[in-house]
């Protein structure tokens, strides 16, 4: 299933302002998703010097991501189609050898 790159204008909160929780947000996609069209919220990474946010979501349309992030009580203003680039998974320690970056257990 595709991915999705959202950006929010996420201006700097007044004191006493709730602001949106990851939780609530996956939560919210979860309900938002239609028959057929689920939408995932897979993360988001807020750079707050420039009052915007980047949600990623796992979904089959822009469409439904839309949906998802309205009904969070989000606003969109551009939602694109992206490629997460996510390191690789380390293989699992053999009985005795801690694992090293890259995968690799030390000789014992």
């Amino acid at each position: 299933m595709p991915e999705f790159l959202a950006e929010t204008y996420t201006p700097r909160p007044a004191p006493g302002t709730p602001v949106p929780c990851a939780s609530d947000v996956a939560r919210a996609a979860e309900h938002a998703s239609g028959p057929g069209a689920p939408a995932w919220f897979l993360g988001a990474v807020a750079v707050a010097e420039e009052e915007t946010c980047f949600w990623l979501y796992q979904a089959p349309s822009a469409a439904a991501v839309h949906a998802a992030m309205t009904a969070a009580g989000l606003r969109p203003e551009r939602i694109m189609q992206a490629v997460a680039i996510r390191p690789p998974t380390p293989a699992p320690a053999r009985p005795g050898r801690p694992n090293r970056p890259g995968g690799q257990g030390l000789a014992g």
